[in-house]
């Protein structure tokens, strides 16, 4: 039997809140705390025409036959237990509907905010019309506690649908962070996810695309930082099943003290997708001795036209690019933090909402100082 989950609160200090959500944003940013909404600490904006932002349980009240319709149609993976957990546990979460030919230039910012101990179990669906287009930013942060988040996003993205999805972790360093990302795109479309991993003491990220369409453009880029004894640990599937399809994936891993990374990428090129191009890349910078990383870039192609690269390099900072900024009076760690800071930028500056980046960037910057 399951056990009996504590009910959840939507109680949560408004100064703890505000410090995670981002500065000059200029669109709606929706605060769930312990997986519930909490309009009051929201900052909700006029949304422009063929847009709904809402929570599911609003959603339920308004349109369950959209629910019925959407929800859980991307999972590919229940037999996953966390996923199920979350299916079976969820009782809020976001949706965003897209009508067809819409084009919101306006950014949608999710916080998933954890007030202490236990577990929250947050759900986010987006269904992305025939040739519309929109920009969504999930980010997760917590009090500075031990608790657990459970996290589950579906994508839906019709014909010809254009969608930029982020997705930020800033979760207290003593909390467990477990998401799976769930797309099912179809034909033309093009989507790009940015996962960027900062907190939790152990982070799982699991993201499952089904390109169900030709011409399906898909790009699954990631940065993940960790410290002292800390595990990031990132699985990612591309599934392959039609012709005339791209994927561009790019990991990029920072490790330090005794901490442990792990990428498993795998990229299934079905035996009637030809003319697929797939590339994969993986790239992990050892600070430490004692940081480790397992990394398994994976192709499995069953087409014989089709053009599919993937490889991982792992190494340590360069003695000769030390070397030549010491040579113009930099000092050793301003040195160090200067060339980690510029690995890391390479995925931040791929961001395309400023105030997001913007704000990365200062946390990069505070993780790395680098004197005046």
């Amino acid at each position: 039997d399951v056990p009996a989950q504590p009910v959840a609160t939507v109680q949560a200090d408004a100064a703890a809140v505000d410090g995670f959500l981002f500065r000059d944003f200029g669109g709606p940013q929706l605060v769930f705390v312990n997986g519930q909404y909490a309009p009051a600490l929201s900052q909700e904006h006029a949304l422009p025409g063929g847009l709904r932002v809402t929570s599911m349980a609003a959603l339920l009240v308004s349109a369950p036959e959209m629910l019925q319709q959407h929800l859980g149609t991307a999972i590919r993976f229940r037999q996953q237990g966390f996923t199920a957990l979350n299916d079976a546990w969820f009782t809020d979460g976001a949706a965003i509907v897209v009508d067809a030919d819409a084009a919101i230039t306006t950014p949608i910012h999710l916080l998933y905010f954890s007030t202490g101990s236990g577990s929250s179990y947050p759900r986010t669906l987006i269904v992305a019309g025939a040739n519309s287009q929109v920009s969504i930013v999930e980010s997760f942060a917590g009090t500075d506690s031990t608790y657990v988040t459970n996290a589950l996003t579906e994508v839906l993205s019709a014909e010809g649908a254009h969608v930029d999805h982020y997705k930020v972790n800033r979760e207290s360093l003593r909390s467990h962070h477990v998401s799976s990302t769930h797309l099912l795109l179809a034909r033309s479309s093009v989507f790009a996810t940015h996962n960027i991993s900062l907190g939790g003491r152990l982070t799982r990220n699991d993201i499952n695309a089904t390109p169900d369409g030709e011409g399906i453009e898909c790009t699954v880029n990631g940065l993940y930082l960790a410290d002292g004894d800390r595990l990031v640990d990132n699985h990612t599937a591309i599934d392959h099943a039609k012709p005339h399809c791209h994927s561009f994936e790019i990991y990029k891993g920072v490790l330090d003290g005794h901490s442990r990374g792990v990428f498993n990428g795998k990229i299934f090129v079905r035996e009637d997708a030809q003319k697929t191009d797939a590339k994969q890349t993986n790239q992990v910078l050892l600070l430490s001795d004692d940081a480790t990383i397992d990394t398994k870039p994976q192709l499995e192609i069953f087409a014989d036209d089709v053009k599919c690269t993937h490889g991982a390099t792992v190494g340590q900072l360069s003695a000769e690019a030390l070397f030549y900024l010491r040579a113009r009076g930099i000092g050793k760690d301003d040195a160090r933090a200067l060339l980690i800071h510029a690995f890391a930028e390479d995925i931040v500056e791929r961001i395309r909402i400023d105030g997001v980046r913007r704000a990365l960037e200062q946390v990069l910057l505070a993780r790395l100082p680098i004197s005046e």
